[in-house]
């Protein structure tokens, strides 16, 4: 199991961004959540089977149909750093 810290930038709050993501992740068996920054970005955490986690990393750049992603920032997550939520939650 691999985690990623992910940041998102451009404009993915406020257009449905996160529960793409959820829907997303869902679909690949990764587990996290996304949450909105209050400058305007989204955090997200994915956590699961490294080539599912890489594929919803670079899924990440698409987002919703109303997003514009300009920048996503990645960082590993040592597992004993962050324990995963069971699912994928949006807050």
């Amino acid at each position: 199991m691999v985690c990623k810290k992910c940041t998102v930038a451009g404009r993915v709050q406020g257009v449905f961004y996160r529960a793409t993501c959820a829907h997303r992740a869902a679909e690949l068996g990764v587990h996290g959540y996304a949450r909105n920054l209050p400058d305007g970005r989204v955090e997200v955490l994915a956590c699961g089977d490294e080539a599912a986690v890489s594929v919803f990393v670079e899924w990440l750049w698409t987002g919703s149909s109303a997003s514009k992603v300009v920048a996503v920032e990645v960082a590993d997550v040592p597992q004993h750093m962050e324990r995963p939520p069971s699912g994928f939650r949006t807050a």
